[in-house]
């Protein structure tokens, strides 16, 4: 049993309570878990080792990739250029990049895109870390893909391109043409003090980043398909069906493994590898959800984030992950078997089992991050249980 770090203020011991049950029983090797409301660090916990091989513990200021949790963190930097009147989520894309506008994609929408309804989840151009370290040269290759069904009509989760289209959007629209990693480090990142980094810059040392604990994941989901979507599982080691096409270009980018190196940290991938403390991710949610009164996002965005999500001409079902699934804006929305919060939360859980989002109606943000990884696409147990503590503690005190 490792000895659990932190403070959860009163109230909201629960947290704790959820949080040392997931230590004690074994479930973890490292984690963190932070709550904000109404712009307060309520919950700021962490325990075990960042690297069993070293035994090097899990510290206050460790950090840790997030994979789609960064997806999240990411579309805070295209609400403030939204917010910012950098562009409409309502224009089509190609009124701000018109390179685009091939293979048909000229109507559109920039809300198309962010919701997942593009169909561009999957890239045909061949990929490698050489050319996703390149902003042109993913712009040349995600700017040619031919949409996978008609815009609108379906969605399916853009698991690695998501990413890509937003950073080009904010590349085109951003006065000084920053890419997404460095515009959220500026403008959000360093108002708001939080170290999340889209993209690892070399200063940060090797050892203050948590070791993922993933060896031969995709093996072993085969050996955990009680815990996805079966239909998921087949789609995935299938490598011709859209949901591998989806993860597999580079084939690495799909290997969890992989993202212990260096090499893959450093590359920016708005998408996959945000690497940063569950604090930092909960500081940033919980901004939005008191109504950014240090960024300065216009309620009019915040609304956007936070109504419900516009769905698809022909329904829920995802094409991605086989199972239904509701997007908005950058975000997932509740859905039945993934209700967080009220209608108007939103947020993104990443592989492995992290998860971050926001609350506007409790004024919550909220953040699990783990090295273990386990195989859950949305709700993680342990996840799920610091949530509930969380929410239920913070009905009882609004």
């Amino acid at each position: 049993m490792a000895e659990v770090q932190g403070f959860a203020r009163p109230g909201y011991e629960a947290v704790a309570e959820a949080f040392t049950r997931n230590i004690d029983e074994g479930r973890e090797v490292g984690a963190a878990c932070a709550v904000v409301v109404a712009g307060e660090l309520v919950v700021d916990l962490w325990a075990g080792v960042r690297d069993p091989a070293s035994s090097l513990p899990w510290e206050e200021n460790t950090l840790v990739n997030m994979f789609s949790t960064t997806k999240g963190v990411s579309s805070i930097a295209v609400a403030l250029a939204h917010s910012r009147g950098l562009f409409d989520y309502d224009a089509p894309m190609a009124e701000y990049w018109p390179e685009f506008a091939a293979e048909g994609k000229e109507g559109i929408t920039v809300r198309q895109v962010l919701s997942h309804q593009a169909g561009l989840c999957a890239i045909d151009a061949p990929l490698d870390l050489a050319a996703l370290g390149d902003p042109d040269r993913v712009a040349v290759a995600i700017a040619a893909q031919r949409p996978a069904w008609v815009p609108g009509d379906r969605h399916g989760y853009h698991g690695l391109s998501l990413g890509w289209y937003e950073s080009e959007l904010v590349r085109r629209v951003d006065p000084l043409h920053r890419t997404i990693g460095r515009y959220f480090a500026d403008e959000v990142a360093a108002p708001l003090g939080l170290e999340f980094h889209i993209g690892l810059p070399d200063d940060v040392p090797s050892s203050r980043v948590a070791v993922l604990q993933a060896r031969h994941y995709t093996a072993r989901m085969v050996l955990n398909i009680r815990k996805l979507p079966s239909a998921f599982v087949r789609g995935f080691l299938n490598p011709r069906s859209l949901t591998a096409r989806t993860f597999s270009n580079p084939k690495v980018l799909g290997q969890p493994e992989g993202y212990n190196t260096r090499e893959m940290m450093r590359i920016e991938l708005p998408a996959s590898n945000g690497i940063g403390t569950a604090r930092s991710v909960a500081t940033a949610y919980g901004e939005l959800a008191a109504g950014s009164p240090r960024l300065g996002i216009g309620a009019d965005t915040l609304t956007e984030l936070s109504r419900p999500a516009q769905d698809p001409r022909l329904g829920r079902f995802d094409e991605v992950l086989r199972q239904e699934s509701r997007y908005s804006l950058g975000y997932c929305k509740p859905w039945p078997g993934f209700e967080f919060g009220s209608p108007r939360a939103f947020g993104t859980p990443g592989a492995g089992g992290s998860f971050g989002f926001a609350d506007p109606e409790l004024g919550l943000g909220f953040c699990y991050a783990m090295n273990r990884m386990d195989f859950y696409l949305v709700s993680d147990p342990r996840e799920l249980a610091l949530r509930e503590a969380a929410l239920a503690c913070a009905r009882r005190l609004s």
